[in-house]
């Protein structure tokens, strides 16, 4: 166990070493998901980013929300969520640059092919900011393989990557392109820990001056009934 948590931290460090003078900021994930029953669940994650490597904190969110599953493959989803922007130039410098309030409503789409498991989700928001209220539409394709084993179980790290395509319904209409890629450890049925790079290309930038990050993500899975099944780890963002 010693070993894997080292090896951890030098995946997790390793980026920062390499990128210390390139403005590199970093983006912290803790998610919560809890299986009520077969079909319902609840979730709840918080993050906090920085414009350069854990310095100049300039945002903040807070969301969670209820899921159905509908069978193994499909789910949806239905939440609600706090979005602070803050200035540039220190930690949560004010006044803030956006304050916003958003609903969103979801569909997620699991395929298994061999040992790569695919989620495919579709997401409508409903953005109320200080400037006005605005659509937002997302899609984003999720590849995982683990490495030393067959499924996600504990002791089995994996490989993650991800993009994600950001529409709006009014012009110039894409927004935003988001792809990451990183690696992942379970710790235990329940725990499981990511880390790996994140860069984001903003068509017009209204959220984000930084581009690059070093992401972080603490996964807990509660499942409060009988029946198990593999499921895909990721964030709820």
């Amino acid at each position: 166990m010693k070993k894997h948590l080292l090896l951890f931290v030098i995946v997790v460090l390793s980026p920062s070493i390499t990128n210390a003078q390139s403005g590199l900021g970093s983006w912290n994930i803790l998610s919560a998901k809890a299986s009520i029953s077969d079909k319902w669940g609840v979730f709840a994650e918080g993050q906090i980013r920085s414009l350069q490597f854990y310095n100049n904190f300039h945002y903040h969110e807070l969301k969670g929300g209820v899921s159905y599953a509908l069978d193994k493959n499909f789910s949806f989803a239905v939440a609600a969520g706090k979005y602070d922007t803050y200035q540039e130039g220190g930690d949560f410098l004010t006044p803030k640059a956006s304050d916003e309030v958003r609903l969103f409503e979801q569909m997620s789409m699991s395929q298994y092919l061999h040992r790569i498991k695919f989620e495919h989700r579709y997401r409508a928001e409903q953005r109320f900011t200080k400037n006005g209220y605005r659509n937002r539409f997302r899609y984003r394709m999720q590849a995982i393989i683990p490495l030393n084993g067959l499924k996600i179980e504990p002791k089995v790290w994996y490989f993650s990557g991800s993009g994600e395509l950001f529409f709006t319904d009014t012009p110039a209409y894409f927004e935003r392109i988001r792809t990451y890629v990183g690696f992942g450890y379970q710790l235990s049925k329940n725990i499981g820990l990511q880390a790996g790079y994140l860069h984001q290309f903003d068509y017009k930038l209204v959220d984000e001056t930084g581009k690059d990050f070093l992401q972080v993500s603490l996964l807990w899975d509660i499942r409060l009934h009988k029946k198990e099944q593999e499921k895909i780890p990721t964030h709820v963002d």
